[in-house]
């Protein structure tokens, strides 16, 4: 009887190892078991509208799943509020401090969007963003290349009937304010005919200077509450008449009652914020370039603009 013991013991062995990992968040998933789920990537990734479908189709995660781990603030980012999705892990990006899952999220229609999560080590949301979406029907080929920093470099690109290539390219990165910002852009597209998007402007704005301050639609800063009373979150875009335009998006931590400064994790760039009454005077004190034109500089006043009330 003794001489079964190891054939049985092997049987059981091999039995556990090809149990599956319930992910459909109806119970509770170990962290281990979902970060297991993304396949690790060490080096540079690409990631493209044109094989977005080729990717992550191995096991699927729940809804109720995902929620176990980011909040629903975060889903909606990537899955426009629609929780009726399949959703794929795609891959896994282990830093010192951070740890990025890319996750591919399909819906009824069939359209489907890359987004990026990430968590601390101790595996606590910290940030999301959407890397990709072919619902977007624009004429424009998208892809997302990703180095080993990571830099998200955001691509996309259309052929034009003279046959030059149209291009946007713009790399985020998430930094140590926990959200994700813009350290690079390059075009060779009229910014203009463009349409320009605020990032934060339904974020709450219910401190002292958080507000919109403009001299018009394509000139002004946005100021808008963080973590603590002494950081604001802003966004600050220009168009000089010359074609040099500058486009930042960070978080000031104030120096005194009216006085505040912007400098990134690793990023050359500072700029020092000054209040005066409605009126707020950016002042670049450090290098910017990788955020504008080589012939403009964050050097400029803006006036607060007045809200308007909601009629009760």
């Amino acid at each position: 009887m003794k001489r079964w013991l190891p054939v049985v013991f092997i049987a059981l062995l091999g039995a556990c190892k090809d149990k599956t990992i319930d992910l459909s968040g109806d119970v509770p998933i170990k962290p281990a078991d979902f970060l297991s789920a993304f396949p690790l990537v060490s080096g540079s990734y690409t990631a493209a509208d044109s094989n977005i479908n080729k990717l992550g189709d191995t096991m699927a995660i729940g809804y109720k799943g995902m929620q176990q781990f980011f909040p629903d603030s975060a889903l909606k980012q990537v899955t426009g509020g629609d929780t009726r999705q399949i959703i794929r892990p795609v891959a896994r990006i282990e830093k010192d401090k951070e740890t990025y899952l890319l996750a591919k999220f399909i819906n009824r229609k069939k359209a489907i969007r890359l987004g990026v999560f990430v968590l601390d080590k101790k595996n606590k949301f910290l940030a999301s963003k959407e890397l990709l979406n072919t619902g977007i029907a624009d004429g424009y080929t998208h892809a997302v290349a990703i180095n080993r920093e990571p830099t998200f470099v955001l691509i996309r690109e259309k052929m034009l009937p003279d046959n030059n290539l149209q291009f946007s390219r713009t790399a985020w990165v998430y930094n140590n304010a926990g959200f994700f910002m813009v350290v690079m852009n390059d075009s060779n597209e009229d910014t203009r005919k463009l349409a320009l998007v605020n990032p934060l402007d339904t974020l709450p704005r219910k401190r002292k200077y958080s507000g919109d301050y403009a001299r018009d639609k394509k000139n002004f800063i946005s100021i808008r509450d963080s973590k603590n009373p002494n950081t604001y979150l802003f966004f600050v875009h220009f168009e000089k008449p010359e074609g040099c335009t500058g486009e930042l998006k960070g978080e000031m931590i104030m120096k005194s009652a009216d006085a505040g400064q912007y400098f990134g994790k690793g990023d050359p760039c500072i700029i020092d914020f000054h209040f005066d009454g409605s009126e707020i005077t950016l002042k670049e004190t450090g290098t910017c370039g990788n955020h504008r034109g080589m012939k403009c500089f964050f050097d400029d006043s803006f006036v607060r603009k007045k809200e308007l009330r909601k009629k009760k």
